[in-house]
C-alpha cells in the first residue's frame, strides 16, 4: 500500500521545515529505517528514516525548498503500484499553493546539537530571543495532510541536481561527510551501485580534500537587491530568514509583548571566584567561570524554588527539579541546551556536559531531549566583553539571568580604595509569576554563593 511523506513537526515551535538534501532518488529501494532526506528545522537539521519498505517513487518537495508541516513531500510504495491518486492530489493542492509538498511516511533520526577570555565554552547569546539547532531523534508523523507542490514552472527551472543528489551514499557516510564538509559530489563511491560508504569518506578525509564551506547568514542569497546611484553598488540586500531565525523573531514577540518584563542588576564580587578559578586551572581543570555561575544559580533555585516556576494562564507551576538552559550563539542564532538537575551535579559534570551540549549545538547535532524542559536559563556574554545586559525571557520559563564579563574595578576595602574583581548580572523576571522581592532575595542568594564559592561545595 502507498505510504505518504509529510513534512513532520519535529519541536513544539516547528511550523514548516526546509529539504536540505534527499538521500534517496526516485526509483530507489527504500527500507524502515533507512534515511530518506535531511531537513532543516527551527532547531536542528534532522536525518528522515522511512518507516515503510517500497520504492521512493515520487519526490514532490525539491532541494531547497520550504515546506508547511503535515505537508505531502513524497510517496513510497510498490515498484508498481498505482500512485497516480496521489499525484494528481499533489497537483492540485498545488494549485493553490505556492509551497512544495512531499509523499512517504517518515521518521526523524538521531544526527545527522566570562570575563572576557575564559568566561564560558562559548556559551553566548544575544539579549535578544531564546530560541531553541541540532539533530534530533523523534518520530514524525505518518497522517496525511493537504499536499502541496511548487508551481510546474518552477519546477522546471530546477537542475536536477536541485531536486536530488547526484550521488548514492550510507546514511553514515552522508553524516561523516556533513560533520567533515566533504562534498558527496566529488567523492567516488566503492559500494554496491557506486554507493558512497564510510571507507570513502575516509580515504576523502585523509587525502586532503578542502571542506566545504555552508554559507553563512550574511553570505545568504540575496532575495532583493537595490542599486545605489554611481557605480551601481547594491544600497542593500534583503536575505531571507532561516527557519531559526524567524522562530526567534516569533518567540521574541511572543515572549517581550504579552510577558510583563522587569529586571534586577547586582554588582557581585567575584576575587573569591576567581582566585578558585585561577587555581583550577593552573591544575588544566576545564571549569570555567560560566560553570560557577550556573552551579550557583541552580542551588539558588533549590532554595527560591518560586523563581522555578513558569506561567500557566490560571495558575502558576513550580517545578521540583532544577533544569538550566544555556544560551549558546550558533550560525543562525542561538538555541539553549539543557543541563538537567544542575544542582545535584559538581563543577566537573556541569562543566563536562556544558562543553558537551555547546559542541553539539554548534554542529547541529542536538536531541530534542537536549534542548527542551529548562525550568530556568542563563546568557552569559562575558566572553564577549559585555559587561552588563538584560536578556529575554524564554518562555514559559518564569526567568532569564544576564551574565557579565568579570573585570576589573576600583572598590573601597577596608577604608581605602583597592583593585577588585567584579560582575554584574541582571535578573529579567516575569512578573506575572514573581515580584521585586522575591526577585530580590533570589539574587542575595546567588550573590552570597558566588562570592563564598566554598558554600557550593
Amino acid at each position: 500500500m502507498a505510504s505518504r511523506v509529510v513534512m513532520p513537526k519535529l519541536s513544539d515551535t516547528m511550523e514548516e521545515g526546509r529539504i536540505l538534501r534527499w538521500l534517496k532518488q526516485e526509483g530507489d529501494h527504500v527500507e524502515t529505517g533507512q534515511a530518506l532526506a535531511e531537513v532543516e528545522t527551527d532547531k536542528a537539521t534532522v536525518e528522515m528514516e522511512a518507516y515503510t519498505n517500497g520504492t521512493l517513487r515520487k519526490v514532490f518537495a525539491a532541494q531547497g525548498s520550504t515546506v508547511k508541516v503535515g505537508d505531502l513531500i513524497a510517496v513510497v510504495a510498490g515498484p508498481e503500484e498505482d500512485i497516480s491518486a496521489i499525484v494528481a492530489e499533489a497537483a492540485k493542492g498545488a494549485e493553490g499553493s505556492a509551497a512544495v509538498p512531499g509523499p512517504a511516511a517518515v521518521k526523524p533520526t538521531r544526527d545527522q546539537g566570562p570575563g572576557t577570555g575564559d568566561q564560558g565554552p562559548e556559551t553566548a547569546s544575544s539579549a535578544a530571543a531564546r530560541a531553541p539547532g541540532s539533530r534530533p531523534r523523534t518520530a514524525g508523523p505518518a497522517t496525511t495532510a493537504a499536499p502541496t507542490m511548487p508551481a510546474a514552472a518552477e519546477a522546471a527551472e530546477l537542475a536536477p541536481s536541485d531536486r536530488r543528489p547526484t550521488y548514492r551514499a550510507s546514511p553514515l557516510a552522508a553524516r561523516m561527510a556533513a560533520e567533515a564538509g566533504v562534498d558527496l559530489n566529488t567523492v567516488e563511491g566503492s559500494g554496491p551501485q557506486g554507493r558512497i560508504i564510510k571507507r570513502d569518506i575516509e580515504a576523502a578525509m585523509a587525502g586532503g580534500q578542502q571542506p566545504a564551506t555552508p554559507a553563512t547568514a550574511a553570505e545568504r542569497t540575496p532575495i532583493a537587491r537595490v542599486a545605489a546611484g554611481g557605480e551601481g553598488a547594491p544600497e542593500y540586500e534583503d536575505l531571507e530568514l532561516s527557519p531559526m531565525r524567524r522562530t526567534i523573531a516569533k518567540r521574541l514577540v511572543q515572549s517581550k509583548a504579552p510577558v510583563p518584563h522587569f529586571y534586577l542588576t547586582v554588582d557581585v564580587a567575584m576575587d573569591r571566584a576567581w582566585d578558585a578559578y585561577r587555581a583550577l586551572r593552573e591544575e588544566k581543570s576545564p571549569i570555567t567561570i560560566n560553570d560557577i555561575v550556573v552551579k550557583a544559580v541552580a542551588m539558588a533555585l533549590r532554595r527560591h524554588p518560586e523563581m522555578n516556576a513558569s506561567f500557566a494562564g490560571d495558575h502558576v507551576r513550580r517545578y521540583n527539579r532544577v533544569h538550566i538552559g544555556l544560551a549558546v550563539a550558533v550560525e543562525e542564532g542561538l538555541i539553549t541546551p539543557v543541563i538537567r538537575d544542575a544542582d545535584v551535579k559538581t563543577l566537573e559534570e556541569i562543566s563536562g556536559e556544558a562543553k558537551a551540549l555547546a559542541e553539539a549545538a554548534r554542529a547541529r547535532r542536538l536531541q530534542p531531549h537536549q534542548y527542551t524542559g529548562a525550568t530556568f536559563s542563563v546568557s552569559n556574554l562575558g566572553m564577549m566583553g559585555i559587561e552588563e545586559f538584560a536578556a529575554v525571557i524564554n518562555p514559559p520559563e518564569a526567568a532569564i539571568l544576564a551574565v557579565g564579563a568579570v573585570r576589573q574595578a576600583p572598590v573601597v576595602a577596608g577604608g581605602a580604595i583597592a583593585i577588585g574583581y567584579r560582575m554584574k548580572v541582571t535578573l529579567s523576571i516575569d512578573h506575572r509569576v514573581a515580584d521585586g522581592a522575591m526577585g530580590a532575595r533570589f539574587l542575595q542568594t546567588l550573590k552570597r554563593l558566588l562570592e563564598n564559592p566554598l558554600l557550593m561545595a
